[in-house]
């Protein structure tokens, strides 16, 4: 297929479904979050978190996803521009016009790789799902969309993106584009807003003629590598 769009038929139908009603969102506490990951007597104890979702956990709750994908910006591995080694290996499959069967298991290996490297790279997520789908291993890509949805709910959750704000709260600029492929939206120009990027549409194209994203701990650890 010609360059995959970043979200499947599956994971769209799924997630549409789970997000059809208005929702409503806070802005995460991230010093409370910090306060609770880092406690080894809280249910939200970060090891214990990340090990539950790497088992693909479905008793994971929204609260669980939101100190997961929050609280990742106090680990120290955590790289706001994060690329994947495997981006130039991945590309050549993603733009391709077909994914030959013979190359599933090439395409899982490099896709679990980027994954474990940083645990929400929602991009190679999605992609992994779609390939065990092709694969016809419906559980393993159920998991996947599950554990992509939750992370995506947990941003939902933390605004509505109408203004700076109430910007979406995201830990990637990747994050950004995964969220607007979703909702087949696209983007004419992005600008900082104070501590957003603000991704303006078509004027009249869409209900709505832009969306912010909160990227505070993005421009810290941006700031950070500096010192």
């Amino acid at each position: 297929m010609k360059k995959i769009i970043l979200l499947t038929a599956i994971l769209i139908a799924a997630f549409s479904k789970t997000y059809a009603q208005e929702i409503s969102f806070k802005a995460p506490d991230y010093e409370l979050i910090k306060k609770n990951i880092q406690d080894k007597n809280s249910n939200y104890y970060y090891p214990k978190l990340m090990e539950r979702m790497i088992a693909n956990d479905t008793l994971l709750t929204n609260e669980d996803y939101r100190h997961l994908y929050f609280g990742y910006v106090f680990n120290p591995k955590y790289d706001a521009y994060f690329r994947s080694p495997d981006e130039e290996k991945l590309g050549k499959y993603l733009s391709s016009d077909t994914i030959m069967e013979k190359d599933y298991d090439e395409i899982i290996k490099l896709s679990e790789h980027s994954i474990s490297l940083f645990p929400f790279d929602l991009r190679q997520m999605n992609y992994l799902g779609y390939i065990y789908h092709l694969k016809g291993d419906d559980v393993s890509a159920k998991k996947m969309s599950n554990r992509f949805q939750s992370i995506l709910g947990a941003i939902l959750s933390s605004g509505n993106g109408e203004k700076c704000e109430t910007g979406l709260h995201v830990i990637s600029v990747s994050h950004e584009y995964v969220f607007l492929n979703m909702f087949r939206l696209e983007s004419t120009s992005q600008s900082l807003v104070g501590n957003c990027d603000y991704l303006a549409f078509e004027k009249g194209k869409y209900k709505i003629d832009g969306v912010y994203f909160n990227i505070e701990k993005m421009l810290e650890n941006e700031s950070g590598h500096f010192k």
